[in-house]
């Protein structure tokens, strides 16, 4: 037990009792921890931003050079004439 759950179980087993204020601090504590899961689960770390920004921009340098050769092309067609 922390030392949060051991408060609350000191404050509960004076009101409930022994058994009741265990069993209570039980799933308190097992409520949380599920939550804390579920949140870990859907935060992104840092190691996914990177990956995803590198991504990012390796992606714009493929569009930029598409865009660079797409006007090149325009332009020596421009000329041409």
């Amino acid at each position: 037990m922390h030392v949060a759950e051991i408060e609350l179980y000191e404050i509960l087993k004076t009101k409930l009792g022994e058994k009741e204020a265990k069993t209570l601090v039980e799933y308190i504590e097992a409520k949380v921890d599920k939550k804390l899961d579920e949140k870990q689960n859907i935060l992104a770390t840092k190691v996914d931003l990177a990956n995803m920004k590198a991504d990012i921009i390796k992606w714009m340098f493929l569009f930029w050079i598409g865009q660079l050769a797409s006007l090149t092309a325009i332009l020596q067609i421009f000329f041409r004439k």
